[in-house]
């Protein structure tokens, strides 16, 4: 016969009243006699209700409901208590035996996890976890599992009890239940005490219990269950709330638990990889609430489960632009730092979008337990900090991406470094900064077998080259969510692009828009019928050959719309204007003034970044509907729109190549907005046959730049190679060149010489130069004649600097040293405005005479010291003639010296472009140049111990160049996504340190800054927590090595 079951009930009640009350007791389930919670009929308890804690208007046992039944709780425990003694032969479903399920089994069950593809409906399946349920009914030879969630809110005191009760039932023998039984309660009492302590161990789990059943028996025998139960209800009672929420430990020690099972999993080669893809569940709950992701395209599912990926060989992959390949590299990414426990490398082309993907993946980072870390313009630390727990992921500029692995080769690290991720891969074939990439890829692949390489693009063609490179497979598919027509415009007649037609082209339509005398005058490419057919409900974006045909045609469209378009959101374009008249302090383009009440602006590099950032925050925001643009946007943020209008085939005044055009159409359509994207390309006639090559011609092959670019690439790479010692002979050296694109591509691009020539001219050059030590010669070709690198040759590549520049930067640092003025920072500014930036530029000569009639008699001495003398600047500003010559390089980079000094005083790129008769946008990139080749000398000059003064002189200058605010705004500049406007913002009303932001409130933030959307507030939050913890692990690190033991103490065996 069954006994009768007590039960612990949590009853619904009003919160004014907190009392409870009593209910019977139904005999027909029979269950352990110990109490225990019993879930609402809705399913699982909120996470909402935590316990509360006790106050004299409440009963003793707190937040869980009393003991009910028919007779005395008492009786009913004497009565168990009795049929307990009788029957010895039935311990198992006795009131001493609690039945609790295997709580790391519970954890480690596999939950069913639908995760169906767009077409197919592909669905990931997993065993689904349902612990939660629990069913009175059930017979205890089900042998019914009690999971976490039953023991979430049972005070520890209880836990422990539950722990000595189930002793007691394990008397006489001990069954599979009990023994989970015992395996639960320690579980989880450890867990409460160190929610991120456990991982699964098999060992420990299948070891074998040991019980004396006598001694147990007898104990129970002595001391009642009553008692027992009194005795534990009083302390619980008496308990004191634990500060943290049990239940958040337990999520958290299941989140570790996950991590763990996908770390063995994701090693092990089976095909069954896990709750999502070898990734804890909470993972795809992330993408789920930080980027609305619900599931994945049916290419991501086939990309992630490709048998390569899976045996960690190389991958290339290609698809169309917008068509979801990051999400693949993220989800890669994750695996690599969670799973593998390994750091990962993440190159990018351009800061702006290394520091939107640094503020986009933060939140990832500080929910999952792994560091950001930005490695952009003068931002990186190198060697990085080696971290002991925290694993990083290093998001960095192609520049700064070599950088990082040249010092990670050098402290023997580079095998830490388990997955590089390469964007934009065919940026490979374009100019210096691919022969960067080249290097930098060549490099890993040379020295570390162990990291794997994953490249992205949109646009590859000779993909043959790039695989035998980079030793890779090769994954691709024409997928595109949204889909893309493509058009051309001559005249008024709009064609459809269709490569099955003998000219390429059928006729689509007429334009169906009446155009005055004067507007036809004024618009003869009839872009206001283009864009005013999707605007202001769509977006539209127009892509201009030049910064000032963007201004123009922004301002033409704006003087033809009608009135009707300004009333379209005018506050939020009224607060937009706001906003940008604060960047300025007080000043504001005039073309953006005339534009903006339209919802239209222009896109360029004359812009500063604050206001550049306004205006794509509203145009993704709906605000503005129009942005007139050059090329640049195309490669950079993501920026999609309805309509894509290309003004000309033109980029400046070079016709545009097959990538280029690709990568602009592909900003049209926007996935989950748009049904369809649309491309326009307006053409003359005299162009129609170029463009019909154009759009018919395959994509660009990307080839090797090491030999175009002699100073930046072979030279480079040879003289790293030598210092870095990854190659330190002619003969190894060579052997390292046919592992590069070069190597591969030698036949096409060095065919009057062999590749070994090649080198052995270059390293001839590097030893001429002074940069390395050693002899070539046709004779010792063939010996071991060992080449090493000289004090200066190895600042020059440690401070990456171009070699064209190396030997006139050491010059210029040694005469510094006779007479380095230090009344301002003028002289060091003039040391490291970058040498890049002369060749194209010319001076105002009574702009260059005034600001030097301004400067101190001891800053005048500067322009002597580095051989612009007064008389020189006179003469030329009142034009008279010149006899003496002088270095214009030299003459060219003191005026921008004077550019840079005036700004680090007055801190308003605005004011200072006025007053030098620049650009905005040229200021903030000279501004911007010079805090990342600042920090270039400064390396430069730490592998010089004469130049030892330089340190501590250039730390402070590269802090400076970097932000160019007010002191108090540099901790709130440091977080990703925060410049300088905003930081004004933040620190006036209350922000000031990143601690303060790291513990505000998203919709706090939202409520007290003006122009701040929850997403940019939650990205604020999170990339501010991220800083304190990277800033925090440093320092620990620190500790943890100051009180290391060092193990070579004398005297000691």
């Amino acid at each position: 016969m069954a006994e009768p079951t007590l039960v612990v009930r949590r009853k619904s009640r009003p919160a004014s009243v907190r009392k409870r009350s009593r209910a019977l007791v139904q005999p027909s389930a029979v269950c352990s006699p110990v109490a225990r919670k019993r879930l609402s009929s809705g399913g699982e308890r909120s996470p909402a209700e935590a316990p509360c804690s006790i106050d004299s208007e409440e009963d003793m046992f707190g937040d869980f409901d009393s003991f009910c039944g028919n007779d005395s709780l008492l009786a009913h425990l004497e009565d168990i208590e009795h049929k307990y003694q009788q029957d010895k032969n039935t311990d198992a479903q006795a009131a001493g035996d609690i039945v609790l399920g295997n709580l790391e089994s519970g954890i480690c069950q596999k939950k069913e996890d639908n995760f169906s593809t767009s077409e197919n409906k592909i669905a990931l399946k997993a065993d689904k976890e349902d612990a939660f349920q629990i069913n009175a009914n059930d017979p205890v030879d089900s042998k019914q599992e009690l999971t976490e969630s039953a023991l979430d809110d049972l005070p520890s005191s209880q836990l422990l009890y539950f722990g000595k009760m189930d002793e007691f039932s394990s008397g006489s023998r001990i069954s599979p239940v009990s023994e989970r039984s015992n395996q639960c309660v320690n579980s989880c009492s450890d867990k409460i005490r160190s929610p991120l302590s456990f991982c699964p161990d098999t060992d420990h789990r299948n070891r074998p219990t040991d019980f004396s059943s006598d001694s147990k028996l007898d104990l129970f025998k002595t001391e009642s269950l009553k008692d027992h139960l009194k005795s534990a209800m009083t302390g619980n009672a008496k308990a004191q709330t634990l500060q943290v929420s049990k239940t958040k430990q337990l999520k958290e020690a299941v989140l570790s638990e996950e991590i763990c099972v996908a770390r063995k999993t994701i090693e092990s080669p089976s095909v069954d990889i896990g709750p999502f893809y070898g990734l804890p569940s909470k993972v795809k709950d992330l993408f789920r609430q930080l980027r609305g992701i619900e599931k994945l395209y049916e290419w991501q599912h086939d990309c992630l489960m490709l048998e390569s990926l899976q045996q960690r060989k190389n991958l290339i992959y290609s698809l169309p632009t917008s068509g979801g390949k990051t999400l693949v590299a993220e989800i890669i990414i994750l695996q690599e730092l969670l799973c593998r426990q390994k750091d990962v490398l993440m190159i990018l082309p351009y800061v702006a979008i290394v520091q939107e993907k640094v503020r986009g993946l933060s939140s990832f980072g500080v929910e999952l337990g792994f560091l950001v870390e930005e490695y952009a313009g003068s931002k990186g630390r190198f060697p990085p900090i080696k971290r002991r727990i925290k694993k990083s992921l290093y998001i960095a500029t192609i520049e700064k991406g070599h950088a990082l692995v040249n010092s990670l080769i050098e402290t023997e690290r580079i095998n830490d470094l388990g997955l590089v991720v390469v964007d934009e891969l065919h940026m490979l074939g374009e100019g210096s900064r691919g022969a960067t990439l080249e290097i930098t890829l060549a490099k890993i692949l040379y020295t570390s077998k162990n990291t794997q390489i994953i490249g992205m693009s949109a646009t590859l063609n000779n993909v043959g080259d790039l695989q035998k490179f980079l030793q890779a497979e090769y994954y691709t598919n024409n997928f595109r969510p949204v889909e893309l027509k493509e058009y051309i415009k001559i005249r008024d007649t709009i064609y459809a692009v269709d490569s099955k037609t003998e000219n390429g082209f059928t006729f689509s339509r007429l334009l169906n828009f009446k155009y005055s005398s004067n507007l036809e005058k004024a618009d003869p490419d009839h872009i206001i019928a283009l864009v005013t057919e999707v605007i202001p409900k769509y977006s539209c974006l127009v892509f201009c050959p030049t910064k000032k045909n963007c201004e123009n045609v922004a301002s033409m469209v704006c003087k033809y719309l009608k009135k009707e378009f300004r009333a379209h959101r005018e506050k939020e374009k009224g607060d937009l204007i706001k906003n940008l008249k604060n960047i300025g302090n007080g000043s504001i383009c005039p073309v953006l003034l005339q534009t903006i009440p339209f919802g239209v602006a222009y896109h360029h590099s004359g812009l500063t970044n604050d206001e550049r950032k306004s205006i794509e925050e509203a145009y993704s925001a709906g605000v503005l509907c129009l942005l007139a643009c050059t090329a640049t946007l195309a490669a950079g943020v993501n920026l999609p729109a309805r309509r894509v209008i290309l003004r000309a085939p033109y980029v400046a005044s070079d016709f545009l190549k097959k990538n280029q055009y690709k990568q602009m159409i592909g900003r049209a359509g926007r996935a989950g907005i748009d049904s369809a994207g649309e491309s326009i390309l307006i053409v003359q006639e005299k162009d129609k046959h170029l463009v019909q090559g154009l759009v018919n011609s395959p994509l660009e092959n990307c080839y090797s730049n090491l030999l175009l670019e002699l100073n930046k690439g072979m030279q480079s790479l040879l003289l790293s190679l030598v210092g870095l010692k990854i190659a330190v002979t002619h003969e190894e050296v060579d052997n390292f060149m046919c592992s590069t694109l070069l190597g591969v591509q030698q036949q096409l691009l060095s065919k009057e010489k062999s590749l070994s020539e090649i080198t052995k001219e270059g390293l001839e050059n590097l030893i001429e130069k002074g940069l390395l030590k050693g002899r070539i010669s046709e004779k010792e070709h063939n010996s071991k004649c060992i080449l090493t690198i000289t004090p200066l040759g190895k600042a020059t590549y440690k401070g990456s600097i171009d070699l064209a520049y190396c030997n006139l930067l050491y010059r210029e640092l040694k005469k510094g040293l006779e007479g380095l003025i230090l009344e301002s920072n003028l002289h060091l500014l003039y040391l490291t405005t970058p040498y890049d930036m002369t060749s194209d530029f010319r001076p105002d000569w009574m702009i260059y005479l005034r600001q030097f009639n301004q400067l101190s008699t001891a800053e005048q001495k500067v322009a002597d010291i580095v051989g612009v003398p007064e008389s020189f600047i006179t003469k030329k500003a009142s034009g008279q003639a010149i006899r003496k010559n002088v270095d214009s390089a030299v003459v060219n980079r003191l005026y921008l010296s004077f550019v840079l000094y005036t700004l680090l005083k007055e801190t308003n790129i605005w004011s200072v472009a006025e007053k030098f008769n620049m650009s905005r946008g040229y200021v903030q990139n000279l501004l911007n140049s010079a805090a990342s080749f600042t920090s270039c000398v400064l390396h430069f000059c730490e592998e010089l111990e004469e130049f030892w003064v330089y340190k501590a002189l250039l730390t402070e200058l590269t802090k400076q160049l970097t932000y160019c605010v007010k002191t108090e705004l540099i901790p709130l500049m440091e977080v990703a996504g925060v410049l300088e406007a905003r930081a004004k913002q933040l620190y006036n009303a209350g922000y000031k340190t990143v601690a303060h932001l790291a513990n505000a409130h998203p919709g706090t933030l939202v409520k007290m800054i003006e122009h701040l959307s929850l997403r940019q507030a939650k990205q604020i939050v999170s990339s501010a927590k991220m800083l304190l913890s990277e800033k925090a692990e440093a320092l620990q690190e620190e500790v943890e090595e100051l009180l290391k033991v060092p193990t070579d103490i004398p005297g000691t065996c």
